[in-house]
């Protein structure tokens, strides 16, 4: 969905920086095999990450929702080089994809892959973030944000994708779905939060930048 005149988005795209190879190839190949390649993050918002990840410099990164990688070795383009990036997706039928493009990356030996449910992953990790991107299934964002927001060190960023939802979040509320009525819950959260300075971004499907106080 285009949030902006359809011109003026294209012309956005063609004046920013264009992806690396490799991820070229990694797109290339999602939307040639995998299901739902729409979920990708894309050139624009992958330069995107690749950039708020630059300026930031984290150590360590967490990501959940890996889907096939691409997201993943975007942030890692600002991850200093003795960081670690963990990475957590619930689909281990694309794990093989991802390790494929992970190997052929520069950052081979600092990505950390856990394949299961993020909800029971994350309380097992003992490093503290400068950088976490949530891109997983909305209707945890809130249970994520729970148990994210005390493992991220001060002046850490979370960011948060999808967070428009193709302009439902904007419409009349179906009780039925609940992936729209928790993302109002996380937006007005992530707005409301003492903790946090929020900007929301729409970009794309929208991304929302927080800085921990």
């Amino acid at each position: 969905m285009h949030f902006l005149p359809e011109k003026i988005d294209n012309y956005v795209v063609n004046h920013s920086q264009q992806e690396p190879e490799l991820l070229q190839q990694l797109s290339k190949e999602t939307w040639q095999k995998v299901l739902n390649p729409r979920m990708l993050s894309g050139a624009f918002q992958g330069r995107v990450l690749s950039m708020i990840s630059k300026l930031i410099n984290p150590k360590n990164i967490l990501e959940i929702g890996t889907y096939t990688g691409y997201s993943a070795l975007c942030l890692a383009e600002g991850m200093q080089l003795d960081g670690k990036l963990i990475t957590i997706d619930k689909n281990e039928e694309l794990e093989d994809l991802q390790v494929k493009y992970f190997q052929k990356s520069d950052y081979k030996n600092q990505i950390q892959q856990h394949i299961g449910n993020a909800i029971e992953i994350i309380p097992t990790l003992n490093e503290k973030f400068d950088l976490v991107f949530i891109d997983a299934d909305k209707s945890n964002y809130v249970n994520y944000f729970n148990l994210i927001i005390n493992k991220i060190n001060k002046g850490g960023i979370i960011l948060s994708d999808n967070v428009l939802w193709s302009g439902k979040i904007v419409e009349e509320l179906d009780d039925k779905d609940i992936d729209t009525k928790v993302l109002l819950e996380y937006n007005k959260l992530l707005n409301e939060d003492h903790r946090l300075e929020t900007v929301l971004l729409p970009i794309r499907d929208g991304l929302t930048i927080s800085r921990v106080k």
